[in-house]
């Protein structure tokens, strides 16, 4: 049984919603760029929400998803979509697909974008939900988001939606020569640091930023 049953895919009512979450919420998180916040009023974001939980789509903040995972607050979906400074010629990749959300969101404001998630009912709902919402382009695979997606690498911007305790060397690797790399990091329970970090030309990385949160942690495969 799909977890995230279909939904209309927009009404009036959301659109509304939508518009109120935007100008209350991530206008005031500071977020500026006008392709991330068009791309916010855009997402459909109750189509990623489990049904008992629709009428809280709009609300700022995470919802559960199941499997021990949410789907992230608007207004931080919003601020790291910004923080990698994406355009239409961007190939991203994400890792922790979750809903699908945030995948919506890279996908308005970049040219190419791949997603990994671990928890297979989770990735399989999510490829439901992406074409119900119109974003039938995403590509979504199974798998261990630490290990990244070489085949498809480099990427100009990596953005990790669960936090590890150190940043994966795989996902340096595979990103290019001035690519973002947007990640929580710290142990799980506690709060961590979202890091904006860029590739300098001998593959080290420099920090740009960094902000406290709260992520669940990235699951490994099993050996």
């Amino acid at each position: 049984m799909d977890p995230i049953p279909p939904a209309p895919v927009d009404t009036e009512e959301f659109r509304r919603a939508r518009q109120t979450l935007v100008e209350r919420d991530v206008v005031s998180a500071g977020v500026k760029d006008p392709a991330v916040l068009a791309a916010m009023l855009r997402v459909p974001r109750h189509v990623f929400v489990p049904e008992p939980l629709r009428r809280q789509a709009y609300d700022d903040h995470p919802l559960p998803i199941g499997h021990g995972q949410t789907i992230s607050q608007p207004s931080l979906v919003a601020l790291m979509t910004e923080m990698l400074g994406l355009t239409p010629r961007s190939r991203v990749l994400e890792i922790g697909t979750g809903s699908g959300y945030q995948a919506a969101v890279l996908a308005e404001v970049a040219g190419e974008v791949y997603s990994i998630e671990i928890v297979p009912p989770l990735a399989e709902a999510a490829a439901r939900a992406l074409p119900r919402a119109g974003y039938e382009r995403v590509h979504l695979r199974i798998g261990d988001g630490w290990l990244g997606w070489p085949e498809v690498a480099p990427f100009d911007a990596i953005m990790v939606t669960c936090a590890p305790e150190n940043v994966p060397a795989p996902l340096v690797a595979q990103l290019r020569e001035g690519g973002r790399l947007c990640i929580p990091v710290g142990p799980a329970g506690a709060t961590q640091e979202l890091l904006l970090l860029v590739k300098r030309a001998d593959g080290t990385l420099e920090r740009k930023t960094s902000h406290p949160v709260r992520f669940v942690p990235m699951r490994r495969a099993a050996p």
